[in-house]
């Protein structure tokens, strides 16, 4: 059982950067994937960006190269580090984990993030 809690979202002019940090209860380090999604009002949860096991990443390409996720396996931490947000980065981000074998997933309460002027 994996329990994620999010934290770092706010409100944020145009332009600007936010990290997010998820933090794991258990431990994540050889058995997850970890990865950001998101849900604007109205629209369907989207994947951002993932960090497997490995380290290995992937992003939308609708954050790539404003983004980076990364993992601090000894914290069981992961991070979003956004930069140069734009007003339709605007929505609720999740913090997500997958089991590399089951495929079960844990999902966190969300946070909030607002890019407006």
């Amino acid at each position: 059982q994996v329990q994620l809690v999010e934290s770092g979202g706010g409100l944020v002019q145009p332009g600007g950067s936010l990290r997010l940090s998820c933090a794991a209860s258990g431990s994540i380090v050889s058995s997850y994937d970890m990865a950001w999604y998101r849900q604007a009002p109205g629209k369907e949860r989207e994947l951002v960006a993932t960090v497997r096991r490995g380290g290995s990443t992937n992003y939308s390409d609708s954050v790539k190269a404003r983004f980076t996720i990364s993992r601090d396996n000894a914290k069981n931490t992961v991070y979003l580090q956004m930069n140069s947000l734009k007003p339709e980065d605007t929505a609720v981000y999740y913090c997500n984990a997958r089991h590399w074998i089951t495929q079960r997933n844990y999902w966190g309460q969300g946070t909030q993030v607002t890019v407006s002027s």
